[in-house]
Protein backbone atom coordinates (compact mmCIF):
# COMPACT_ATOMS: atom_id res chain seq x y z
CA UNK A 1 0.00 0.00 0.00
CA UNK A 2 1.06 3.40 -1.10
CA UNK A 3 -0.04 6.74 0.78
CA UNK A 4 -2.40 8.50 -1.83
CA UNK A 5 -0.81 11.08 -3.74
CA UNK A 6 -0.13 14.89 -1.98
CA UNK A 7 -0.03 13.23 1.44
CA UNK A 8 1.46 15.11 4.70
CA UNK A 9 5.29 15.15 2.94
CA UNK A 10 5.02 18.80 1.76
CA UNK A 11 3.35 19.94 5.26
CA UNK A 12 5.98 18.18 7.36
CA UNK A 13 8.86 20.07 5.23
CA UNK A 14 7.76 24.04 5.58
CA UNK A 15 7.29 23.25 9.30
CA UNK A 16 11.08 22.25 9.53
CA UNK A 17 11.46 25.07 7.93
CA UNK A 18 9.53 27.74 9.96
CA UNK A 19 11.19 26.01 13.05
CA UNK A 20 14.28 26.80 11.76
CA UNK A 21 13.74 30.25 10.65
CA UNK A 22 12.12 30.83 13.66
CA UNK A 23 15.80 29.44 15.57
CA UNK A 24 17.92 31.80 13.78
CA UNK A 25 15.32 34.88 14.50
CA UNK A 26 15.84 33.88 18.23
CA UNK A 27 19.31 33.83 18.01
CA UNK A 28 19.56 37.49 16.27
CA UNK A 29 17.40 38.31 19.00
CA UNK A 30 19.47 36.90 22.05
CA UNK A 31 23.01 36.63 20.58
CA UNK A 32 24.11 39.25 17.82
CA UNK A 33 22.09 41.84 18.43
CA UNK A 34 23.00 42.52 21.96
CA UNK A 35 26.83 41.83 20.77
CA UNK A 36 26.96 44.49 18.00
CA UNK A 37 25.02 46.69 20.27
CA UNK A 38 27.62 45.92 23.02
CA UNK A 39 30.30 46.86 20.44
CA UNK A 40 29.10 50.38 19.42
CA UNK A 41 28.51 51.39 22.94
CA UNK A 42 31.97 50.62 23.47
CA UNK A 43 34.13 52.30 20.40
CA UNK A 44 31.85 55.46 21.21
CA UNK A 45 33.14 55.09 25.09
CA UNK A 46 36.71 55.02 23.36
CA UNK A 47 36.16 57.93 20.90
CA UNK A 48 34.74 59.95 23.71
CA UNK A 49 38.00 59.56 25.81
CA UNK A 50 40.44 62.62 26.52
CA UNK A 51 43.22 63.37 28.10
CA UNK A 52 42.81 63.41 31.94
CA UNK A 53 40.33 60.71 32.12
CA UNK A 54 40.61 58.22 34.50
CA UNK A 55 40.29 54.75 33.19
CA UNK A 56 40.85 50.97 34.02
CA UNK A 57 42.30 48.29 31.34
CA UNK A 58 40.97 44.63 30.88
CA UNK A 59 43.78 43.96 33.00
CA UNK A 60 42.65 45.98 36.19
CA UNK A 61 44.96 48.51 36.19
CA UNK A 62 44.06 52.02 36.66
CA UNK A 63 45.22 55.20 35.75
CA UNK A 64 44.53 58.12 34.06
CA UNK A 65 44.89 59.22 29.84
CA UNK A 66 47.82 61.31 29.69
CA UNK A 67 47.55 61.62 25.48
CA UNK A 68 45.91 60.23 23.23
CA UNK A 69 47.76 58.85 19.88
CA UNK A 70 46.96 58.47 16.07
CA UNK A 71 47.70 55.08 15.71
CA UNK A 72 45.04 53.70 17.82
CA UNK A 73 47.47 53.78 21.04
CA UNK A 74 46.97 55.62 24.75
CA UNK A 75 49.78 57.02 26.85
CA UNK A 76 48.47 55.51 30.58
CA UNK A 77 50.04 57.20 33.76
CA UNK A 78 49.42 55.44 36.61
CA UNK A 79 51.73 57.12 39.07
CA UNK A 80 53.73 60.42 38.63
CA UNK A 81 56.33 59.66 36.05
CA UNK A 82 55.63 56.30 35.00
CA UNK A 83 53.21 55.28 32.02
CA UNK A 84 52.11 52.78 29.65
CA UNK A 85 51.33 52.45 25.81
CA UNK A 86 48.59 50.70 25.46
CA UNK A 87 46.39 49.61 22.75
CA UNK A 88 42.39 51.46 22.91
CA UNK A 89 40.83 48.60 22.71
CA UNK A 90 42.56 47.48 26.09
CA UNK A 91 40.46 50.23 28.07
CA UNK A 92 37.40 48.41 29.60
CA UNK A 93 33.91 50.25 29.55
CA UNK A 94 32.48 48.50 32.53
CA UNK A 95 35.48 48.61 34.70
CA UNK A 96 35.96 53.08 33.85
CA UNK A 97 32.52 53.06 34.38
CA UNK A 98 32.29 51.17 37.61
CA UNK A 99 35.47 52.90 39.50
CA UNK A 100 34.05 56.24 37.70
CA UNK A 101 30.55 55.33 40.26
CA UNK A 102 32.33 54.58 43.07
CA UNK A 103 34.00 58.10 43.08
CA UNK A 104 31.25 59.69 42.67
CA UNK A 105 29.73 58.34 45.42
CA UNK A 106 32.60 59.37 47.88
Amino acid sequence: MTPPAGGQGGGNSYISFLFFGGMIVVMWLFMIRPQTKKAKLQKQFIDNLKEGDKIVTIAGIHGKVKKMNDNNTVLMEVSPGTSFTIERSAISMEYTQAQQKLAETK
